[in-house]
């Protein structure tokens, strides 16, 4: 029996069990014994119903831990190694794959959608019912069945709390900036939304040569960590309309490239006007499933010749794109550290998603 968190229903607090049993690795899957968890904004989505939870279900899906079983087949990592869970393991084999697309790996699909493994069946019962794991993962559980694709080894002197926070945030963040988007060195960069995920795209911009970065949120206390993460210039969107003052900190060119990081119809439709002609639109929020991006064909794009592109997962790949992070971490460029907020137990998580929505941390870290 182990200890999760799980959430019988949207809407409602997630429940502390300590009656979970979890089966044996299946052929291609490991167990994972979890070192650490982040409380990231997607699990929130899932309790408010933003996302479709396939209740009961254990959340948390940015989590870090060491192998303790493999089952038939899995070579790419043995018992006692450490180990970054990516909630979209990627095959390697698919079309997409292929073409270094693994965040829209096809065989990752079955997982989300389904709320089990790759074969769409969950790991965990309670109470002698199933108990479906979010996004291939379950991370609010002491110990869990992933796909050994969605396993990717770290280094052991990386320490667990920040090598959670990989899995999802740094690696979303982070690779909006340096993989999905095509920002130059000199660009002038707007971010809006400073949480946890807006924070690393903040310092992706800035890895990536940004000289400007702009960042924009509601919220005094995101602003100055976003300063502490590479913001040159902040704009508190509660004082004014952020689009005009973007476009008074560029000549009233807007930026070169802009972000969305919450998954707002306003922010989506505010960074869409704060880019400059010929700049480059991201967005990385997760929206309402009846959100729009609503712009005149003519006027809006094809005359002003911007780009609007979605980023998923940071437009990673994992087994490439987690190494690179652990190696920009160990060198300086990459803070992660400074990502905590707090380390909490797992009976505290409710406490963390109250924290997340009051804007008054970066990333609570569940150390088990």
């Amino acid at each position: 029996m182990v200890k999760a968190a799980v959430l019988t229903g949207t809407g409602l607090p997630l429940e502390i069990r300590d009656d979970v049993e979890v089966e044996a690795p299946h052929a291609g899957e490991v167990k994972i014994r979890f070192g650490a968890s982040g409380v990231c904004h997607s699990d929130v989505s899932m309790q408010n119903g933003t996302m479709f939870p396939n209740c009961p279900i254990v959340l948390g899906h940015e989590g870090a831990g060491v192998i303790e079983e493999v089952g038939e087949g899995v070579t790419n990592v043995t018992v006692g190694d450490h180990v970054v869970v990516s909630w979209v393991p990627q095959c390697g084999e698919c079309f997409f794959c292929t073409r270094n697309e693994g965040y829209l790996c096809k065989k990752a699909d079955a997982s989300l959608a389904s709320g089990g493994l790759l074969d769409g069946t969950p790991r965990f019962t309670s109470g002698g019912a199933p108990l479906h794991q979010m996004a291939a993962t379950g991370s609010f559980s002491e110990v869990s069945i992933i796909p050994a694709s969605g396993a990717v080894k770290i280094d052991d002197d990386v320490p667990m709390t920040v090598a959670a926070l990989i899995g999802c945030g740094v690696l979303t963040g982070v690779g909006a900036a340096m993989n999905t988007a095509d920002i130059k060195p000199g660009d002038t960069v707007a971010v809006v939304g400073c949480g946890g995920v807006g924070l690393n795209v903040i310092q992706g911009a800035r890895i990536a040569g940004a000289s400007r970065i702009i960042a924009v949120d509601m919220n005094e206390t995101k602003l100055q960590m976003a300063k502490d993460f590479g913001a040159t210039d902040v704009i508190n969107a509660s004082d004014g309309d952020p689009v005009g003052k973007v476009m008074g900190l560029t000549e009233e060119r807007g930026a070169d490239v802009a972000f969305e990081v919450i998954g707002l119809q306003q922010t989506i439709d505010q960074v869409i006007t704060m880019t400059r002609r010929g700049g480059e639109v991201v967005l990385v929020g997760v929206p309402k499933m009846d959100a729009m991006v609503q712009i005149p064909a003519f006027l809006g794009l094809v005359l002003q010749g911007k780009t609007i592109k979605g980023c998923w997962y940071g437009s990673s790949n994992t087994h490439e794109d987690i190494p690179k992070l652990v190696r920009l971490y160990k060198s300086g460029e990459l803070k992660l550290d400074e990502l905590i907020s707090r380390t909490i137990p797992l009976d505290e998580v409710n406490e963390a998603f109250d924290a997340m929505a009051t804007g008054e941390v970066a990333r609570s870290v569940i150390a088990y």
